[in-house]
């Protein structure tokens, strides 16, 4: 297909008001599911939208909510070298992880009833309706990078039931996105839908998160064209040539508290082909 300037202008629209109600419909249903537990409900507790929902960059062909639990009674944490929980006065924990995941997984199954809720390796997924549409619910533990004289950031972090950790930082990831996105005219998050909806239409498309990411290490400057196809031709071929040199060994997600081709499961061949196919589909 050759993209015109109007089919990209309705790309980079967010979610019609009918779309947006029904992911606000899944989020309070969610919310009620936790706050209906009687387990939960002795728990300090925060319920957050993340993902391209909450960060304004969902798309209308892909329109669904990503929503984190995260319990503060238990902390995760990372040390600096030679440090230890001891050195920050930090005791053994009495809550258990998987005791918490097992508990969101009670309250929502309480809550939803006839098989709406699957249990994956790392979240809750929760079946689309005609009332709400498909929804992912997150387990997550405060976790803290602590310095050496004590302080720390917070982000969360969740335990796979394979083992394993996975941190993230969303306070810290919307920020910057809606930062990058004041400084590009609003740009950055209109072309990032356009990417991820034509991502969505190529074979064996990637995470919308990747394509996000992607996007936040192209300068600034590079979303100021004129048209929409003036600019998605001139960030598609920067980020084609610069995954085949190592400045890409050093681009980070848009919290920039974390590597973007170091530790994940995608690597650069694999984003540099996928922009490819983008740009093929496109037919620019």
């Amino acid at each position: 297909m050759t993209v015109t300037e109007d089919q990209l202008k309705f790309w980079a629209r967010p979610p019609n008001e009918a779309q947006e109600k029904r992911c606000k419909n899944a989020e309070d249903m969610i919310r009620n599911a936790i706050q209906a537990s009687g387990a939960l409900s002795r728990r300090n507790i925060n319920i957050f939208l993340q993902g391209s929902y909450a960060n304004n960059t969902n798309t209308a062909r892909n329109s669904d909510v990503d929503v984190g639990v995260v319990c503060h009674d238990t902390i995760f944490s990372d040390y600096p070298d030679g440090m230890s929980r001891e050195d920050f006065g930090i005791t053994p924990a009495t809550y258990q992880y998987s005791t918490f995941k097992n508990e969101i997984e009670e309250a929502l199954t309480s809550y939803f009833r006839n098989g709406t809720v699957k249990r994956s390796n790392k979240a809750f997924d929760i079946k689309a309706t005609s009332y709400h549409v498909e929804a992912d619910v997150a387990p997550f533990l405060e976790h803290r990078r602590y310095t050496t004289s004590g302080s720390y950031l917070e982000g969360v972090e969740l335990q796979p039931d394979n083992g394993g950790r996975v941190k993230n930082w969303p306070e810290q990831h919307k920020a910057n996105g809606i930062a990058k996105n004041k400084a590009t005219g609003r740009r950055f998050k209109r072309m990032v839908r356009v990417v991820k909806s034509i991502n969505d239409l190529t074979d064996n498309p990637v995470p919308g998160f990747l394509i996000e990411c992607l996007m936040w290490n192209i300068p600034d400057t590079e979303f100021a064209h004129a048209t929409y196809e003036q600019t998605l031709r001139t960030i598609l071929i920067y980020l084609h040539g610069h995954l085949g040199t190592s400045v890409a060994d050093d681009w980070v997600e848009v919290s920039q508290l974390k590597y973007l081709f170091r530790g994940n499961s995608w690597s650069k061949e694999d984003a540099k082909s996928a922009i490819l196919k983008i740009w093929n589909k496109a037919e620019l």
